[in-house]
């Protein structure tokens, strides 16, 4: 999927009223929220139904935050999963040294304590596209690998799941490091602002952003999930 699709000025249009829309009615990011304590990473081939209904799927222990990644199967468009498998879960799989399975398969990553700070947001709905951000402070160190995850979070007993998934959407990679621009929105971090497009059938209702960094051995270095809470004030 690509989160890249708007021009430039529509981009930044969509940006400003989902800035504006959150600002007025909630605020969706990271701030305040629990820090994730590790990754629990559920894979599933889109050609195997029953995986996704199976109940001996792993759980995620505490403090952990588990994510449903949908590979695209071996029969294309005619696979049970196919629509809402996403093509960058081939480059996670290989990022963590994994390979396809024909079923499923999992992998559970603990994080590192670390002195930067991960922040990441959305805003609301707009034309089909939600606005994210991801931010790293301070911008320094590195390279660093971002991944910043659009995801739907569906109920235990979705289409007969035994657990709640935690599925991805779309899908943002960035590398940064020492030749990387630092954000003049954000003097001193390392901050990335996209609009990520809605795939058909989502419920922007359930949708939100969930980020991390990893250093050149793969190791977390910070987690973060955003979280809707009602906007204070008013009057």
């Amino acid at each position: 999927m690509n989160a890249l699709k708007p021009k430039p000025r529509a981009a930044a249009l969509l940006m400003a009223l989902a800035a504006a829309g959150a600002q007025a009615q909630s605020s969706c990011s990271s701030d305040g929220q629990p820090r994730p304590s590790g990754l629990l990473e559920r894979f599933i081939n889109a050609d195997c139904e029953p995986c996704w209904r199976a109940t001996e799927t792993a759980r995620p222990g505490r403090g952990e935050l588990a994510l449903d990644w949908v590979l695209p199967g071996s029969r294309g468009e005619d696979a049970p999963l196919s629509t809402v498998a996403v093509r960058e879960a081939l480059a996670r799989l290989q990022a963590l040294g994994l390979t396809r399975p024909l079923q499923d398969a999992a992998s559970r990553r603990k994080g590192q304590a670390s002195g930067e700070r991960l922040r990441v947001a959305h805003g609301l709905p707009f034309g089909g596209y939600l606005g994210t951000s991801i931010e790293l402070k301070p911008g320094r160190g590195g390279p660093w690998q971002a991944w910043l995850l659009l995801v739907e979070t569906l109920p235990a007993g979705t289409e007969g799941s035994p657990v709640e998934r935690t599925l991805v959407r779309n899908v943002l990679q960035l590398t940064w490091d020492s030749q990387t621009p630092r954000s003049e929105i954000r003097p001193g971090s390392f901050y990335e602002t996209r609009p990520m497009q809605i795939p058909t059938g989502a419920d922007p209702t359930r949708l939100r952003v969930v980020g991390w960094v990893e250093d050149t051995r793969g190791r977390l270095k910070g987690i973060a999930a955003s979280r809707c809470t009602p906007a204070s004030g008013g009057g």
